[in-house]
């Protein structure tokens, strides 16, 4: 039986294991989002600029696949080290292909990526690179006080584009999960992530300019002002509500960060697995909610899609992960607790050797790092995605042993 306590070590030997494909990994997908990256910033200028937004979109779109396709692949790679693999193997299970592991783990892993906003940090790289590769043309257009269009290669799609290239990539969308259902053909899984991810970046324009318009029209009712003005008396008469407010504004970011993105990360992981539910009633089984569920499902069809339809984005976010805990909490609390310590553990200590190495490095000039920092930031990342796939691989390994050993197997959902 493996202890909890035995996670650092086992991820450490999971990472010595697996080093080189997973670098190999990591550095493939560095390349092509680099490219990808500079295509997009580049693309943007010229003549029929509406058409380059749409290139612009489209490979953002690609830059998040190149990220979901690398994490799979990297998290795929550390299958043949994992104790629980070699027990499905002399149980007779075959070893699956990658590209069978990415189409089934493809749509889950854009509906999470989306759920969770990690597409903001993508969004961010294209603007940063367009800023710094086209600096001197922003700057000359504000000393001469010019309109300039450097920098806003995500914002610029006229929101009439962006409702037509949102509907066909609905219906685009309709299709793959169609097809996925029925399985009728391969890849499947990877065309239905792409649509999602392009249904949701192609229509970000059209979808901002309407939800404009309906934030400014809500403003001036009368119950928003009256619950500001609650709000606000709240703040005055009620003790310590400031003191409140402000502690949990500062904690709830510090709680997703350690506690729900490590565990959306591992819900990747159990989709790579093998052992992944998104469903609420793997969740509630063996509790009184169970016989909920039971009348939901029994219910009206259109009782069943008006709750779908309200607790849509709740469920997509939360009840992957509360199945993800369940299935931390069948190998141990303590190892739930190991997992989020680690993998902030993680990303601290590279913050920290960062900057040790900068200090190391030094130079007289500050524009030099330029030159020096994506090298740095290169092997800095790596080394933190690299240590991060196999403390996830470690996590889900040890928990499905002691779940096997105690005669409750994880098995595909």
């Amino acid at each position: 039986m493996p202890s909890p306590y035995s996670l650092p070590l086992h991820a450490l030997r999971l990472a010595g294991k697996c080093a080189l494909p997973l670098i190999l990994w990591f550095s493939a997908g560095e390349l092509a989002r680099f490219v990808l990256l500079y295509g997009a910033v580049e693309v943007a200028y010229g003549d029929a600029r509406q058409l380059r937004l749409v290139a612009v979109m489209t490979l953002l779109t690609l830059i998040v696949l190149v990220a979901m396709t690398v994490t799979i692949g990297m998290l795929h790679s550390l299958r043949g080290a994992l104790w629980e693999m070699r027990a499905r193997t002399e149980e007779g299970a075959p070893d699956e292909r990658f590209f069978r592991v990415l189409d089934r783990a493809a749509p889950a892993y854009a509906v999470l990526y989306l759920a969770w906003g990690f597409q903001t940090e993508d969004a961010r790289a294209i603007y940063q690179m367009d800023i710094f590769h086209h600096y001197y043309d922003g700057t000359e257009a504000s000393w001469f006080g010019e309109k300039s269009v450097v920098g806003r290669g995500l914002i610029d799609l006229d929101w009439r584009i962006s409702l037509v290239a949102m509907a066909v990539m609905f219906g685009l969308k309709l299709l793959f999960a169609k097809l996925l259902e029925n399985k009728q053909g391969k890849f499947y899984g990877f065309g239905a992530a792409f649509s999602e991810f392009a249904f949701v970046f192609l229509g970000l324009n059209a979808t901002y300019s309407f939800a404009q318009a309906r934030a400014d029209w809500i403003e001036h009712r009368n119950v928003v002002a009256d619950s500001e003005e609650v709000l606000d008396e709240a703040r005055t008469s009620v003790p310590g509500w400031d003191a409140f407010t402000t502690g949990f504004a500062d904690v709830w970011p510090l709680l997703l960060e350690a506690v729900a993105v490590p565990l959306a990360w591992l819900t990747v992981a159990m989709l790579v697995f093998g052992a992944f539910s998104d469903d609420t009633r793997a969740l509630v089984k063996g509790t009184r909610l169970e016989k909920g569920v039971d009348r939901l499902e029994s219910s009206h069809d259109l009782t069943q899609k008006s709750f779908n339809q309200v607790t849509g984005g709740f469920r997509d976010r939360w009840v992957p992960l509360a199945n993800s805990l369940r299935m931390i909490f069948k190998g141990g609390f303590p190892l739930f607790g190991m997992m989020c310590l680690c993998y902030v553990s993680i990303d601290v200590a590279a913050q920290y050797a960062d900057r040790v190495v900068r200090t190391l490095i030094g130079t007289g000039e500050e524009w030099i790092w330029v030159l020096q920092g994506p090298p740095v930031a290169f092997v800095r990342d790596m080394i933190v995605t690299v240590v991060t796939m196999a403390l996830l691989a470690a996590t889900y390994d040890i928990a499905a042993t002691r779940a096997r050993l105690k005669g409750e197997a994880l098995s595909d959902a």
